[in-house]
């Protein structure tokens, strides 16, 4: 939602892709039900709702999650057909 003062206009439309000053995201029950002050004209975008495109905030989230999953654990091995431990903390402490 975003509205003009000068025009006494608010407007109801998809989520922003971007953020503006003076706009506000709504979900769509709220969106649906606004009515707009006395004396404003309420403007509304009618059909579906598209999603906005991802921000390059979202992909570097996505870029982050996906290298800390690929970060080596310490204390494992990788061989082709399992993942094990290197050494046997059990062991290890017997023969300290």
């Amino acid at each position: 939602m975003t509205y003009v003062y000068n025009d006494s206009t608010a407007v109801v439309g998809p989520l922003a892709a971007f953020a503006e000053p003076h706009t506000y995201d709504l979900c769509e029950p709220h969106a649906r039900s606004l009515t707009a002050p006395r004396g404003w004209e309420l403007v509304r975008h009618d059909g579906e709702f598209a999603p906005p495109p991802p921000t390059t905030d979202d992909l570097v989230a996505l870029a982050e999650a996906v290298r800390e999953a690929a970060r080596p654990t310490p204390g494992w091995t990788t061989s082709p057909t399992t993942r094990r431990r290197a050494t046997r903390p059990a062991a290890a402490a017997t023969s300290a």
